[in-house]
């Protein structure tokens, strides 16, 4: 709102000028040849003085608030130069990455518009044609995996924002306009549960700010109607006549009080006011409004996958017992001299992990030839059949061929050293960079069968998957 001001302001001062410059050009009255006509001329001059005060005091602001930017810019940047993989690793400063180039950069790109600058924008122009710049997509793409990654792992919203995780600071803080663009994120997608969590921490940032991000009244807009689709009506009353106090003339707000209201009559005449908790769901309280979690198809095991990846599972003690460590020498005469180091992980379903099974040679020809191939995931439609790109699977992925590199080759072939398996039937090498929050559902790696074909096919089949990963400079694969 501040933002608009200014820049409306801004116009308004260049229309003026100009209208004062047709005005001199345009104007025969032969002043010279009456002091009384000169005498006007004073009160001209006077108006135009102050109209190029204006001006300058909004150019001042306007280059005010870019130093402003282009020092936050700096010092984020210069944070992501000392280790770039371990800053983009974060995923709250990925999010600010993108929100920077996108968000952010068009309130830089409307300033620099408002002084008509030809020369920039065409170089904006230029840079956004000829180089990598986010869109309004990746914005969404990551505040989304911010979402995803504060469910997964039960993220309290305020130590997010303050970019702490088990009480470890990781990343800068979020301001109230970084809180409030996830929770307009959340909002856009429909997930209101998140965009109540992002527009309260909005709320409560904004407060301690001495120069505010974000415009109040259009927190309270987004919470206030966040809360009615949750179907908190007078909550969502409550913070729209607060909104209206601040925005008198508010015409959405206006609006929207009308409807709330007949909606409270509405409800009244119909049933009595249900005791809290006797609804029998799930809620969270927070603030004193009861909110919902979204749902989701557990077809996989949801709850189970999401406390995996906390570290919540662990297989029982006298399992764990059965696991042990050990030198891989059989399947290839090479392997007497230099055998394969073999970790058990489980059992029943077997899953082994061979440390140190990659050179880095070899990973960065796999990275170099991967790279430029890199193409978004996509999922096999399962009605149509058709490949395409989904929210469940967030990453890129390329494939390589043996014939393409020795080192190809080679890994192809220490897979089947260590597998004792042929590769004549196996894929090619799948390499995939996962993306902000990068993740995959849960899901069957397999085409579904009859119960036929399970049973024909019982002692005939093997499905053996590998992954090579790297952890800490060791590469691990794990079968």
């Amino acid at each position: 709102m501040k933002r608009e001001r200014l820049h409306t302001m801004i116009k308004c001062h260049i229309l003026l000028f100009v209208q004062l410059l047709f005005l001199f050009k345009g104007c025969r009255c032969e002043v010279f040849t009456a002091l009384v006509d000169m005498e006007d001329l004073l009160d001209t001059e006077h108006v135009l003085i102050d109209t190029m005060q204006n001006y300058l005091r909004a150019e001042e602001q306007k280059i005010e608030y870019l130093k402003r930017y282009i020092d936050h810019y700096k010092e984020q940047h210069n944070k992501a130069l000392e280790d770039p993989q371990l800053y983009l690793s974060n995923p709250i400063n990925a999010y600010t990455l993108v929100k920077r180039l996108t968000a952010d950069w068009s309130q830089v790109e409307t300033l620099i518009n408002t002084n008509v600058n030809a020369d920039a924008l065409a170089n904006i122009t230029y840079f956004k044609e000829n180089m990598k710049f986010p869109g309004d997509e990746d914005l969404n793409g990551a505040a989304v995996a911010l979402m995803r990654l504060q469910d997964t792992y039960r993220l309290d919203t305020s130590s997010l924002a303050r970019g702490e995780l088990n009480g470890v600071k990781y990343s800068a803080e979020l301001n109230a306009a970084d809180c409030f663009e996830l929770g307009r994120q959340s909002y856009n997608n429909g997930d209101y549960y998140h965009t109540q969590l992002w527009m309260e921490e909005a709320e409560s940032r904004l407060k301690s700010e001495r120069n505010r991000t974000v415009d109040y009244g259009d927190i309270l807009e987004y919470l206030a109607f966040s809360i009615y689709k949750q179907g908190h009506i007078a909550q969502a009353l409550d913070l729209t006549n607060k909104l209206l106090e601040i925005v008198p003339s508010h015409s959405r707000a206006l609006g929207n009080r009308l409807y709330y209201e007949d909606q409270l009559k509405e409800l009244k005449q119909k049933e009595p006011l249900k005791r809290k908790g006797d609804d029998g769901t799930d809620d969270i309280e927070t603030n004193g409004v009861k909110f919902h979690k979204p749902n989701y198809e557990d077809p996989y095991g949801r709850d189970l996958y999401e406390a995996l990846c906390r570290g919540e599972v662990s297989s029982p003690i006298e399992v764990q017992a059965k696991l042990k460590c050990y030198y891989l020498t059989k399947n290839h005469p090479f392997l007497k001299i230099a055998p394969f180091k073999v970790e058990e992980a489980h059992l029943d379903p077997d899953l082994f992990i061979y440390h140190n099974v990659i050179a880095d040679s070899e990973i960065e020809t796999v990275k170099r030839l991967a790279q430029p191939r890199f193409q978004r995931a996509t999922v096999q439609n399962s009605e149509t059949g058709a490949l395409e790109t989904a929210q469940y699977r967030i990453s890129k992925s390329a494939w390589l061929k043996e014939i393409e590199h020795k080192h190809v080759a080679d890994i192809a072939q220490r897979v089947a050293d260590m597998t004792g398996l042929s590769m004549e039937t196996a894929e090619e090498l799948q390499v995939v960079n996962y993306g902000i929050g990068g993740h995959y559902d849960p899901h069957f790696d397999f085409a579904r069968v009859s119960k036929f074909q399970k049973h024909f096919f019982a002692e005939k089949s093997i499905l053996c998957a590998y992954i090579i990963f790297r952890e800490r400079r060791k590469m691990h694969l794990k079968i």
